[in-house]
């Protein structure tokens, strides 16, 4: 296979190392049904959703059992058939606690659910679908942005005539270390994955798709090349490799590598006539349109050196972590750290009763030698002012400050700083000779900026 380079790119970031072995070659592996579900209420930006099942009541694979009327919201659904135990306070990966539907499985009624793309080839034809019935399929099978924040997909690709959309950007980089779940979808899940990037764009009404693509994933470049030669050219698609670097995969950073366009700081995509999705967005995207089927699982990455059977796995939203575990052959080491998602914007678990939601993409075990070490490693001492994390900051901020400013309760002069604009990759953190969790520091002063406007409120 040729070498591939690409030659785009964006200012700032930096090269963690990739330890994308543990799996980038571990095919996707349906998991077998757990025992007990805990679908959480909150998976997604927006308002959080409402039970509309009660305890004790039967529910089946696919069916809704919480719901919000807000505009920017999405619809939950469960993964198996079964019956209501508990709606509940449950441990959630980010904020904490949060209610949720917990489901004995109904052991003699429940088999494993199998991938669906081999329904889908190159004869795929997303004009055999009105906008409204993609738009209202999104929105009914609950789908959410895969591979961040969980923004509600439907919200993004309706068509709005005051803020119109030109391009389709699609994010299938990875730039995050150890995660391969959405390598192994476009090498796999090919056709499904292009069929759900046809249908968004159709939705959308964007006339040109492209896909940037890191260019250490040479193979997933060939095979999505090859496939869109055999489209015929029916539509303005592209595969653009892209320099690899994180945060290549930031939704700004990439913006501007692909397309030379800037988004204005506090601003969003659309605004310059961009619409971006993630890889297994678009795979979840043709699924619920073709199929009819609601986003009840996905496709996770395990790695690390502390778990006995790395890979990729398509796992029902809901299964406790600890639960995959399991299935994965147990822990080879005692972990010091389990983190959902990468090892730069995940969050580290410590109850392992922890429920999987729409955007866990991957579970990263980190060894207690390996912990160890970086912590003795790693003693933190003052600032020296050396400007590195200003160098490789992909939003041209001064991280240092930011930090020093929450630290001393300065919220005022962190907010001077732009403390919102901060897309906390955690670069800043990665350079720091003094070992400072800049990154951390910036995290608190958001959270403590989102009370004070609560209690404002």
């Amino acid at each position: 296979m040729a070498e591939i380079r690409g030659k785009f790119t964006f200012p700032g970031g930096t090269h963690p190392p990739e330890n994308k072995h543990f799996s980038e070659n571990r095919s996707i592996e349906p998991v077998s049904v757990p025992k007990q579900v805990a679908v959480l209420l909150s998976q997604h930006l927006g308002a959080v959703c409402v039970p509309t099942v009660a305890k004790k009541e039967a529910v089946l694979a696919g069916q809704m059992i919480g719901k919000s009327d807000a505009f920017v919201s999405a619809a939950i659904h469960s993964p198996v058939n079964g019956t209501v135990k508990d709606i509940t306070l449950l441990p959630h990966p980010v904020i904490g606690r949060t209610m949720g539907i917990v489901i004995d499985v109904d052991a003699e009624n429940n088999e494993i659910k199998q991938p669906v793309n081999g329904q889908f080839d190159k004869t795929f034809n997303p004009e055999n679908y009105t906008v409204e019935q993609i738009c209202r399929a999104v929105k009914e099978g609950g789908i959410v942005g895969m591979g961040g924040a969980g923004f509600p997909t439907r919200v993004k690709i309706e068509p709005n005539p005051a803020m119109p959309k030109e391009i389709l950007l699609i994010n299938a980089c990875e730039c995050e270390p150890f995660i391969t779940c959405d390598y192994r979808v476009m090498l796999e899940w090919t056709w499904q994955f292009l069929a759900g990037v046809r249908l968004a764009a159709r939705a959308a009404g964007c006339e040109k798709i492209r896909i940037g693509i890191e260019d250490n994933k040479p193979e997933a470049i060939e095979v999505l090349t090859n496939a869109v030669k055999e489209l015929g050219g029916k539509e303005d698609i592209r595969v653009v490799p892209v320099k690899t670097k994180y945060p290549q995969g930031g939704e700004r950073q990439l913006i501007q590598s692909v397309l030379g366009k800037t988004v204005p700081t506090g601003s969003i995509p659309p605004t310059i006539g961009v619409c971006v999705l993630n890889v297994g967005t678009c795979a979840a995207i043709a699924e619920a349109v073709a199929t009819g089927n609601s986003l009840t699982h996905r496709v996770v990455t395990v790695a690390g050196c502390a778990i006995a059977k790395p890979g990729n796995y398509y796992v029902p939203i809901g299964m406790r972590v600890e639960d995959l575990i399991a299935y994965c052959g147990g822990l080879t080491e005692t972990a010091a750290k389990v983190v959902m998602g990468g090892p730069m914007m995940g969050f580290a678990i410590a109850d392992l009763s922890t429920p999987l939601t729409k955007t866990s993409g991957a579970l990263t075990f980190l060894t207690k030698a390996a912990v160890t070490r970086a912590k003795h490693e790693k003693q933190q001492t003052p600032c020296i002012r050396c400007g590195r994390c200003l160098t490789v900051c992909p939003e041209h901020l001064n991280p240092t400050r930011i930090a020093h400013a929450v630290k001393y309760f300065r919220m005022d002069i962190a907010q001077d700083y732009y403390l919102s604009a901060c897309i906390e990759c955690g670069c800043c953190s990665y350079v720091c000779p003094a070992n400072i969790e800049i990154t951390g520091y910036i995290k608190t002063g958001k959270l403590l900026q989102a009370r004070a406007k609560r209690r404002l409120g």
